[in-house]
């Protein structure tokens, strides 16, 4: 009875020792599962990385390129402030003379054009007819 008792020790050890090696195998074929799936997702990770490095180099292009178009807006923007100022200036200059040529005196000159006397008087002095 002895023997039966020890065969059937082996017998259970070594169902357990087939068990635990079945349940090992199933392990290690999970296991690898994992590691291919890992090398999967660094391969992507590696891609994203690139994608965002790209993304990053483009946006800074661009920011510059931004940057030098707001020069340029400012510039132009200041420019035709500057053209303004002149054309004004330019069109009471020009109102002025008609004025001189149309034969208006001196006061109103000065009045409607709000120019200084002195500018005044030098219109009339170039432009006005001799007296």
């Amino acid at each position: 009875m002895n023997e039966f008792v020890f065969l059937g020790g082996l017998v259970a050890t070594l169902l357990l020792v087939v068990v635990l090696f079945i349940k090992l195998i199933s392990f290690n074929k999970k296991l690898s599962s994992c590691y291919q799936r890992i090398v999967i997702l660094k391969k992507e990770l590696d891609v994203a990385k690139n994608e965002v490095q790209e993304l990053r180099s483009g946006l800074m292009g661009m920011g510059k390129r931004i940057a030098k178009l707001q020069n340029m807006t400012h510039e132009v923007s200041e420019k035709q402030v500057e053209i303004q100022h002149v054309d004004a200036d330019s069109k009471l200059y020009s109102r002025a003379v008609k004025m001189v040529e149309l034969g208006a005196d001196i006061e109103e000159i000065i009045s409607e054009c709000e120019l200084p006397r002195a500018e005044a008087e030098l219109l009339f002095s170039i432009h006005g007819k001799n007296q």
